[in-house]
C-alpha cells in the first residue's frame, strides 16, 4: 500500500467495452507541428484509432471535446501503434498500424479551425503492406545503418521476422528453435534485433547475419537448408533469465551505457551490449509494464514499473525511489512532454482508461483552528444533560410510532410474468407427451441507484420445469440505468411440477473507495408461473379415483369469474365445473355446489389434486380482496388422504432401496471386471503361453453386466427424480389440507413445510425419509408433546436410511391424531405454558445502564460537531 497516490492530471475512458494490450499505446508529435508537445495515439483490438492532445485548464479537468483531435474506426484490429520516418523521400513523422494480416502506414496533418471548434486532423494512408503471415508486433530502427528513415520489422506468430524497406519487402527469416513468439526490440548501436525465446533465453541477432542468411519462405525449406548449402542464422549472443518475458527495451541516455532492459514475470534485468548482466532486480510481485526513461543522475537510468496491484514503482537502477497508487491496472506506460508540463506518465489499463499523471503531493491547506481554553461550568453541563435525557426519552416513546424512513436499495430486481403464452412455443427438449409444450416469457429488469460492476445474474426453477437461459452476465451498469434480461420458462420433464414459482439472483460488487474491487452482495427476487403453462382447457370428467372438498364460509362463487383463462362468460352450461388436462399428468376437475359453499376438486392421481387446489385458493383469496371481504376463511371437513400419501411414500422409497441395490451389484461387477483384467494381463506376461481359461468370455460377459447396470442405475435415478417431484405435490397437498382442517396460521403451516419438505432433492447421503422422520420426531418431542418425560427424550445425531417407511408412517398419523385433539405447533417447546404477553417496542423499559451510555454517545458527537 502506497502513502502517495500518481497526481492525475487529464484522464479519459477510451471507448466502451474495447480491449487494449502492449502495443496500443505511443506518444510522439505525429503532426509534425514543430512545438516538441506530445500527441498520445491509442489504438485498440476493436479496430479504432485516437489521437489525443490533453490539455487541461487545471489538473484533474475533465477530458474536453477538443483534447480528441482524431477518432477513426479501421477494418482490422490494431496490434501496434508506432511513430518514425517511415516514407521516402522524407524525415517527416508518420504513424505505422500493424494489423494481424496487414502493414498500413498513414500522415496525420492538422488544418487551422476559423471557428471555435478549433483545428481539424485527418489521416492519409500513404502505403500498405499485405501480410501473408498473421502479425504478432513489430520494431522499427535505421536497419543497416541508415540515415533519414526507419524501417520495419514483423514478427509473425510462426517466428519470421519479415523486413520491410518502407514502400517494398525486403526479406523474411526464420528464427531458429521458435515455438511461440516473444517480445522484439532493435539497438542501432549494435544493429542487432534481441528478442526472448521459448527457451527462456535473451538472444540476440545481428542485421547483418539476417541479412546473408539463406531465405526461406517456408519453415520446411529453412530446416531443409541448415543440412545443405546456405548460410545458417546464428545467434550473437544468448544469456539465459530461466523465466518468460514481458518486455524489452534498449535505451541509450547521453552518458549512460546502451542498456538492453528486460521486465520478466518475477524479476527485473538489465544487460550490456555484448550480453552480460550489468545488474538484476527481485520483484515482490507480478508486474504489468514498464519503461526506462533519462535519469538526472549521471550513469543511471530510472525504470517505471507497473504491477497488477494498481502501483507504479520508480526504481534508479535497483533502488526504489518512489511508489505511486494507480486506480487501475496499467499494461502499457509511457513518458510524454505536454504543454506547460514536462514528464507527464501516461498509462492505459486493459479496459481503456486513459489517465496522464505526475508524481508528487499537494500541499495541505487545511489548519486546525485553535482550542480555546476555559473553565468548564458543571451546573450549565447538567443542565444540558437533563435536556439531553429528555430528549432521548421521547426519541424512545416514538420511534415505532412514527413512519421509518426506508432507505432505498442500491439495486433491485424486477420480474415481470408475461399475461399470455408465448405464440411460438420456446421449448427445446422436452420429454412431455404432449406434442405442443408452451412457454412463457419472463423479462428481468435490474435498477440500480449506484455504480455495480461483474453483475450476474441467475434464474433457477424446480424441475421439471426449465429455463431457456439460465445466467446472464453484464460487466457492469451505471447509476440510474437498467438491464432487462428476458429468458422463457416451460417444462421439461414429464410429470407436473410442485411449484409454479422461480428465483431471479443478482449478485454484484458496488466498488467503494478503500476497496475498488467492490464489496460482493446479493439482490433477488421471487416470480409466479401462469397455470396455464402446465394444462390446458379440457372436459369435465364425472369419475375419478380421487376426490376432496374445500368449505368456505362464503356464497358460491361463479367459476367463469375465478378461471376466466378456462371458461369463457358463454359456457352457461359450465358455469359450475371446469376441467383441466395436466400436460404431463391426468385430467383434473373441478365442481361447484350450486346451493352450498361447497368445492369439489376430483382426478385419477392423487399428487395432480395439488396444483389445482392450491389455485383455487389463491384465486378465491384474491376475488375476495378486491371485494373488500376480510373474514373470507377456507376448511376442509374431510379425513386426511394419509393412506394415499403413504402409498406414495412407499412407492419412492423403493426406488430408493433399488438405487442402493443397483449400486452394490455395479460396485460388485466392477471388482469382477478388474480381478479378470488382472488375471488376464498376468497370462499375456507370462512366457509359457498357456490357456484362457475362458477369462476372456467372463470379461466380455462382465462388461456387459456393466453396461446393463449402468443403464439400470440411469433409468431408476429418472423415476426417483420423477417420483420425489410427485411426492412434494402430495405433500403440499397433505400440508394445505392438514392446515385447513385445523385452521392453522401462515407461522404454523411454515412450520409444516420446513419438516416435510427439509431438502430440495434427494442425495446419496441424505435422503427426504429420515429427514422427515426427523423432524417429524422433534415436533412430536417438543410443541406437540404430551408429558415432560417426551421432551427429556434426544433425537439421534447421526441420519441413516430406513429399512422401511412403517416407524415415520406412524410418527405422521400420530401428529395428525394430536394436531386433531388440539395440539398447536409452535417454535418454543413449553407449547401448553402460557405465552408472555409481549410488549411492543414503543413500550419497552429503557435500562438505567444503557440510557446514561446514549447519553454519552450524543455529548461525544455534539463535542465532535
Amino acid at each position: 500500500m502506497s502513502l502517495f497516490k500518481a497526481r492525475e492530471w487529464w484522464s479519459t475512458s477510451v471507448g466502451e467495452e474495447e480491449e487494449f494490450d502492449q502495443g496500443c499505446l505511443c506518444v510522439a508529435d505525429v503532426d509534425n507541428s514543430g512545438s516538441g508537445y506530445d500527441k498520445v495515439i491509442v489504438g485498440s483490438y476493436m479496430g479504432f484509432l485516437r489521437i489525443y492532445s490533453p490539455h487541461p485548464a487545471k489538473a484533474g479537468d475533465e477530458m474536453k471535446a477538443e483534447d480528441l483531435l482524431l477518432e477513426v474506426q479501421l477494418r482490422n484490429s490494431i496490434l501496434q501503434v508506432e511513430v518514425g520516418k517511415f516514407v521516402s523521400g522524407t524525415e517527416l513523422l508518420h504513424l505505422a498500424v500493424l494489423h494481424p494480416r496487414k502493414l498500413c502506414v498513414y500522415s496525420v496533418s492538422g488544418t487551422l479551425g476559423n471557428i471555435e471548434h478549433g483545428n481539424q486532423y485527418q489521416i492519409k494512408l500513404m502505403y500498405e503492406h499485405n501480410l501473408q503471415r498473421t502479425a504478432c508486433n513489430m520494431t522499427y530502427g535505421p536497419f543497416g545503418g541508415v540515415k533519414g528513415r526507419d524501417l520495419i520489422c514483423i514478427q509473425s506468430m510462426d517466428g519470421m521476422l519479415m523486413f520491410f524497406e518502407q514502400e517494398s519487402y525486403a526479406f523474411g527469416r526464420f528464427l531458429p528453435g521458435f515455438l511461440l513468439p516473444g517480445p522484439l526490440s532493435y539497438s542501432c548501436r549494435t544493429d542487432a534485433f534481441i528478442t526472448v525465446s521459448s527457451c527462456r533465453q535473451v538472444e540476440s541477432y545481428k542485421y547483418q547475419a539476417l541479412a546473408v542468411a539463406t531465405d526461406a519462405d517456408t519453415r520446411q525449406e529453412a530446416e531443409q537448408q541448415k543440412l545443405g548449402s546456405g548460410k545458417r542464422l546464428v545467434a550473437d549472443w544468448v544469456v539465459s533469465i530461466g523465466e518468460q518475458a514481458l518486455d524489452i527495451c534498449i535505451v541509450s541516455f547521453g552518458q549512460a551505457a546502451s542498456s538492453v532492459f528486460v521486465l520478466g514475470e518475477r524479476n527485473f534485468f538489465c544487460l550490456k551490449e555484448n550480453g552480460q548482466i550489468r545488474f538484476m532486480k527481485k520483484l515482490e510481485y507480478n508486474p504489468s509494464c514498464f519503461r526506462p526513461y533519462a535519469s538526472v543522475s549521471e550513469g543511471t537510468v530510472n525504470t517505471l514499473i507497473g504491477n497488477h496491484n494498481n502501483m507504479m514503482f520508480i526504481y534508479q537502477d535497483v533502488t526504489l525511489k518512489w511508489a505511486a497508487q494507480l486506480p487501475y491496472t496499467p499494461v502499457t506506460v509511457h513518458v510524454a512532454t505536454f504543454q506547460d508540463l514536462k514528464g507527464v506518465l501516461v498509462s492505459l489499463s486493459d479496459t481503456g482508461y486513459l489517465q496522464c499523471s505526475y508524481l508528487g503531493t499537494d500541499p495541505m491547506l487545511f489548519q486546525a483552528p485553535k482550542v480555546d481554553s476555559r473553565e468548564v461550568n458543571y451546573d450549565e453541563l447538567d443542565i444540558e444533560m437533563k435536556k439531553l435525557r429528555k430528549i432521548i426519552k421521547q426519541t424512545e416513546k416514538s420511534q415505532d410510532l412514527l413512519p421509518r424512513a426506508r432507505k432505498e436499495d442500491d439495486l433491485t430486481v424486477i420480474a415481470a410474468v408475461s399475461s399470455n403464452l408465448d405464440p411460438v412455443s420456446q421449448a427445446t427438449d422436452s420429454e412431455a407427451g404432449d406434442e405442443h409444450v408452451p412457454s412463457v416469457t419472463v423479462k428481468i429488469t435490474v435498477k440500480t441507484r449506484i455504480l455495480v460492476q461483474n453483475v450476474k445474474l441467475s434464474v433457477s426453477v424446480q424441475p421439471p420445469l426449465a429455463v431457456t437461459q439460465d445466467q446472464f452476465i453484464f460487466k457492469s451498469i451505471e447509476p440510474a440505468a437498467c438491464q432487462f434480461a428476458t429468458f422463457a420458462v416451460f417444462l421439461k420433464g414429464n410429470c407436473s411440477p410442485a411449484e409454479l414459482t422461480g428465483d431471479a439472483a443478482v449478485t454484484y460488487s458496488s466498488p467503494t473507495e478503500l476497496n475498488p474491487e467492490g464489496i460482493p452482495q446479493v439482490a433477488q427476487c421471487k416470480f409466479s408461473l401462469p397455470l396455464k403453462l402446465v394444462c390446458s382447457p379440457a372436459q369435465p370428467s364425472k369419475n375419478a379415483n380421487y376426490k376432496i372438498t374445500i368449505d368456505t364460509n362464503k356464497p358460491p362463487v361463479n367459476l367463469t369469474s375465478l378461471f376466466p383463462d378456462f371458461l369463457s362468460q358463454t359456457d352457461e352450461e359450465q358455469m359450475n365445473v371446469v376441467g383441466f388436462q395436466l400436460i404431463a399428468g391426468s385430467r383434473v376437475t373441478l365442481l361447484a355446489s350450486k346451493t352450498s359453499q361447497r368445492y369439489r376438486i376430483q382426478s385419477e392421481q392423487f399428487e395432480d389434486l395439488w396444483l389445482i387446489t392450491k389455485e383455487l385458493i389463491q384465486r378465491f383469496e384474491k376475488h375476495f380482496a378486491v371485494q373488500g371481504v376480510k373474514d373470507f376463511m377456507c376448511s376442509f371437513s374431510g379425513t386426511i388422504p394419509l393412506q394415499e400419501y403413504f402409498d406414495m411414500m412407499d412407492h419412492h422409497f423403493e426406488l430408493r432401496l433399488n438405487g442402493v441395490k443397483y449400486q452394490e451389484l455395479l460396485s460388485e461387477r466392477a471388482v469382477q471386471f478388474r480381478a479378470i483384467q488382472r488375471r488376464l494381463l498376468a497370462r499375456f506376461k507370462d512366457k509359457t503361453p498357456a490357456s484362457l481359461q475362458n477369462l476372456d468370455v467372463l470379461l466380455d460377459g462382465t462388461y456387459r453386466q456393466i453396461i446393463s447396470l449402468a443403464d439400470a442405475v440411469e433409468e431408476n435415478q429418472r423415476s426417483l427424480s420423477k417420483a420425489f417431484t410427485r411426492l412434494k405435490s402430495a405433500t403440499h397437498l397433505v400440508i394445505t389440507l392438514i392446515g385447513l382442517w385445523q385452521n392453522l396460521n401462515k407461522e404454523q403451516v411454515a412450520i409444516l413445510e420446513s419438516a416435510f419438505l427439509p431438502i430440495l432433492q434427494d442425495m446419496q447421503e441424505l435422503g427426504w425419509e429420515e429427514s422427515v422422520d426427523a423432524a417429524v420426531s422433534h415436533l412430536l418431542r417438543t410443541c406437540l408433546s404430551k408429558s415432560p418425560k417426551e421432551q427429556a427424550l434426544n433425537l439421534t445425531s447421526h441420519l441413516s436410511m430406513p429399512k422401511d417407511n412403517s416407524r415415520m408412517k406412524k410418527h405422521i398419523t400420530l401428529l395428525c391424531d394430536r394436531l386433531g385433539k388440539g395440539g398447536r405447533l409452535c417454535l418454543s417447546s413449553e407449547s401448553n405454558v402460557q405465552q408472555a404477553v409481549i410488549i411492543p417496542d414503543s413500550c419497552s423499559t429503557i435500562h438505567e445502564s444503557d440510557q446514561e451510555e446514549k447519553v454519552q454517545k450524543v455529548i461525544q458527537v455534539r463535542g465532535m460537531l
